[in-house]
Parts: structure tokens; sequence; C-alpha cells
């Protein structure tokens, strides 16, 4: 059976950013099919929210896997032969792969394997891929460029970058050929509870403290999640003549100052925010700020959205009520 051009399978697609990919392809008249693990790292009514939105569309098949267990991710590959996957599939969070870093094992690695394996079987030869801005760790030059050399400070980017080196693997040995998206601090409606902006902007609401760590030092290059799922898109759709690119960051090349972002939310939610100043914490990167510039050279006309425009929208449309 050869594969479908126009069915992409897609991992983590009730998660944060695998919702917004789903919607985006599904708007582009691609036949989805989604899997998800739906586990409780965070809220599970929130994915299922997502979900209850995603099964109304047309085109949209789910079904819940979790990808470390390879029979059934292989059954449902082999059933719907697409000719694309996306992985965003992940375990998430800096900090709780200090905690448990056996669920990035088996999902970031052990998962990631499985889904390679899987596509060198059924002669699957596209791959696109979440890797993170973390696998910078602490270099010291600035903005990040693809070409860099990297060191990771935990071990959610260690795992991230071992799917960078993985994918390189089969793309010398088995021609998959694969595009790894390093996305920068993504954030847009329906974000996972545990992420920066939508964890202050409840304790604002909630009027709780906000630990700021480094001193309220730190910068991060804020990406909206709606030029995320733009740019897979054209990804996808213009796969054969970017693929060599096989590394690019998604960013907006900007840099935001962490308390500069508390002020913001605060004006534009109208109340204030408590704040409790803290050291460094392990793990963390002082500074986040990438080089987009490959992107715009492949998207010349693409314009990225103002991190102000970004968080109104998250702010309005996100499922805290102001």
């Amino acid at each position: 059976m050869k594969n479908n051009k126009k069915t992409i399978l897609i991992t983590g697609c009730n998660g944060f950013i695998g919702y917004h990919v789903a919607n985006k392809l599904l708007d582009n008249n691609f036949r989805l099919i989604g899997i998800d693990n739906n586990n409780s790292y965070y809220d599970p009514n929130l994915k299922k929210e997502r979900f209850n939105l995603l099964k109304k569309r047309k085109n949209f098949f789910f079904s819940k896997i979790d990808i470390k267990n390879k029979k059934k991710l292989f059954k449902i590959i082999k059933k719907f032969q697409p000719f694309l996957i996306i992985n965003l599939a992940a375990q998430a969070g800096v900090r709780y792969s200090f905690e448990n870093p056996q669920k990035y094992i088996d999902s970031n690695i052990t998962g990631f394997v499985n889904l390679m394996e899987i596509m060198k079987t059924l002669k699957i030869k596209r791959l696109i891929y979440a890797s993170s801005s973390s696998v910078y760790g602490d270099c010291k030059d600035f903005p990040f460029k693809e070409n860099m050399k990297l060191s990771p400070l935990n071990f959610y980017g260690q795992t991230k970058l071992l799917n960078e080196r993985i994918s390189d693997v089969y793309r010398k040995n088995f021609k998959i050929d694969s595009i790894g998206l390093r996305l920068f601090t993504v954030y847009g409606p329906y974000g996972r509870p545990d992420m920066y902006i939508p964890k202050i902007l409840d304790k604002i609401k909630k009027g709780n403290i906000i630990e700021v760590y480094n001193n309220g030092k730190n910068l991060r290059d804020f990406t909206y999640v709606g030029d995320v799922s733009d740019i897979i898109k054209n990804l996808v759709v213009n796969f054969n003549k970017v693929k060599k690119f096989n590394i690019l960051n998604i960013c907006n090349g900007k840099e935001i100052n962490i308390l500069k972002l508390l002020k913001m939310c605060e004006k534009k939610i109208g109340l204030r925010a408590k704040i409790l100043l803290k050291p460094m914490q392990r793990g963390d990167m002082f500074k986040t700020h990438g080089n987009n510039s490959l992107i715009k050279k492949l998207f010349k006309a693409f314009k990225f959205t103002k991190f102000e425009e970004g968080l109104s929208r998250t702010i309005k449309k996100d499922y805290f009520k102001y």
C-alpha cells in the first residue's frame, strides 16, 4: 500500500502545540491521524477540552496510543500509511526531568526510536519533529544559531539533543529525511498550566506569590504558537524543497525580560502581581535568544507575531477568564 499524499500522522495531538498544528493542517485539507497517550503530567481535562474540539473536525481520526508502545504504534501507522509524520509527543518540563528522568527516557528516547524504526520498516521517508532551545544550554554567544556547539544544562535538553543525533543516523543510513524544530518558549491559547505565561496569569488572578528566579534577570525568546503551526504547515507543503535544512530555530528572534513580561501581564489584566525574587534555579538557562534567519530565508513573506499582540490573544482566548 502506497503512502497517502494527503494523510499525516501527528503524535501528541492533544497537547498544546499538537492541538494548534492539528487545527492548522485540518484547515488546509489534510487528513490527520492523531495519537496521544493523554497522560496526567498536567490536568487531563485540558487535553480533553482540546480533543473535544478536534474530534468535531472533518478528516480527523484519533487513537489513544503511547509512542513507547511499539506494537500499537506500528499497527496504526501501517493501517493509515501517512506520507509524513509529525512527532510532537514528548515528556515536557525542565524541572520535572530532574525528578523523574525515566519518563523522559520512555517518551523522548524510546518512543522516538520506536517511531524511526517503524518509519524504516514501512518506508516512510518524511519526519518533522520537535526539538528545543534547551539544546543550546549555556552557550554564551547570542543569538543562538543552528550551527553552534551545544551544551544542554538539563536532562530534558539532553534527550532533545539525542533526538537530533538519532534522526541524523536514520537520515544517513536509511534515507529518512527529517526536519528538527528547535522551539523557543512557545506560548498562546490552551497553553499547559506548567508553562510560564499560563502559570503567572493564574497566580496573578488568584493573588498568589510568583517566584521570579535569578532575581528577574532571565530573558526568554517567546514564540507565538500560531506562528509555530503556520511554519509547520509551510514545511509540510514544501518539504522536498526545504528538507536540507534539517535543523531549524523556531523563534521570534527577540528576548523579553521576565520582569517586563510581568508588568505587561499586570497592565493587560488590571491586577497587581505579588513577586518574590529568588536566586537562579537548577537547570535554568539565563537567556534564550534565537536567530531565525533560516526560517526567514525559507519563507520570505513570513512575519512573526509581535509579543504584545500574542500575549493579548492568549489572555483573551485562553481558559483563564479575566
